[in-house]
């Protein structure tokens, strides 16, 4: 698909708005993790060195519409993204009346969730947000499958519409891994449910090489294999699925997993044969030799796609497997690209971000997109190129 990008313009004394995404954790009125704020500086840098006028805007949770709460607004965010910018970067609340920013200066409005129409991609709202800028920028490819005004109505109405660096680079890695591949190309998938990566696991099977499944979404493989899952969680109506995955493309087969009577931080984790699991046992976690068989198809892969834990990763006792993964993928020569939030949080608790050789910002985005779903967002850029 193509599209407009930041570079292609000149920014000078433009008014460019941006949207982001800065949906970060915040604890007592700061931000706990700023990496997303950290992602979108080089873009929002890059507007300010230009003499443009920078608009910000993002969502923050999941508030009620038409609905202030404090717990939800941006303060915390503008606060950061001042001292990273180190500028002064003002909250604007009262958008709508009169906005008048000037070239070199930064500002973010409110929290888009905030406003009548903005999940239901209201026209009015769209252009009430156009109204704001010359150049609207979409730079938070983790909203991107998502039609709201914000990410795309706006797109609709501005004057220019384009992708910025930070989303480019997301598009240009992921359609790298997915297009034209270094082989062998390894696609790990975990996480609790087939159902909600159906789209994904169908995609891969007819591009990898080898899929490797965990968490809860490998209880139904091992069930389509024969072989028993005691209490664990799975879905058996999609056993169907498993097996039709498996046809088309060589998935890894789990051989030992680690169990328990419960899956919490008091459980006692039990090394079995995955064939010997009990019918009162719950599986939360490959075992070791799984783990040491997936750490050499990583360190032989060309590619690496990753995409959730393969065990319960935030109990200790059944997140070895996950942490014995995220080390060969870091140790791996390969190309590796990971995504989704419980992704991210394994690789922050193994501590081997500096290792991944990309990191997506999205989630159900990068879900989609390695699903091969069309993204809203990204197909008003393409109308608008």
């Amino acid at each position: 698909m193509k599209y407009k990008r930041l570079g292609d313009f000149s920014l000078a004394g433009k008014r460019v708005l941006i949207r982001e995404d800065f949906n970060v954790p915040i604890k007592d009125g700061s931000v706990i993790s700023n990496a997303r704020i950290r992602a979108a500086l080089p873009t929002i840098e890059h507007c300010l060195r230009e003499n443009a006028a920078v608009v910000i805007m993002s969502h923050l949770g999941r508030p009620e519409e038409e609905a202030f709460d404090a717990k939800l607004s941006l303060r915390p965010v503008a606060n950061e993204l001042s001292a990273m910018l180190g500028i002064q970067v003002d909250l604007i609340s009262d958008w709508r009346r009169h906005l008048d920013v000037q070239p070199g200066v930064a500002v973010l409005i409110e929290n888009v969730r905030f406003e009548k129409g903005e999940a239901s991609n209201e026209r009015d709202l769209g252009r009430a947000y156009a109204r704001l800028c010359d150049i609207f920028v979409m730079d938070a490819f983790a909203t991107a499958h998502r039609a709201h005004a914000s990410t795309h109505a706006v797109a609709e109405f501005a004057d220019e519409a384009c992708a910025g660096p930070l989303l480019s680079a997301e598009l240009d890695v992921l359609a790298r891994v997915l297009e034209n591949p270094q082989r062998p190309l390894v696609a790990i998938v975990g996480g609790s449910k087939v159902s909600t990566k159906l789209n994904t696991l169908r995609s891969l099977a007819d591009i990898a090489d080898t899929i490797v499944v965990g968490g809860g979404i490998a209880n139904t493989f091992l069930l389509a294999a024969g072989r028993p899952i005691g209490r664990s969680l799975a879905e058996p109506e999609l056993v169907g699925v498993a097996e039709s995955i498996i046809a088309r493309s060589a998935v890894l087969e789990h051989v030992d997993v680690m169990t328990g009577a419960e899956l919490n931080d008091k459980a006692t984790a039990r090394l079995c044969l995955a064939d010997g699991v009990g019918e009162d046992d719950v599986i939360g976690d490959i075992g070791p030799q799984s783990a040491r068989r997936i750490a050499e198809l990583v360190h032989n892969a060309g590619t690496v796609i990753w995409n959730g834990p393969v065990g319960v990763f935030e109990i200790d006792q059944f997140g070895e497997g996950t942490r014995l993964v995220a080390e060969a993928i870091a140790q791996s020569p390969a190309f590796s690209i990971a995504g989704g939030g419980d992704t991210i949080a394994a690789i922050e608790k193994y501590e081997v971000e500096d290792e991944i050789s990309y990191i997506s910002t999205g989630g159900g985005a990068f879900l989609e997109f390695l699903g091969g779903l069309s993204l809203p967002a990204l197909e008003v850029l393409g109308v608008r190129a």
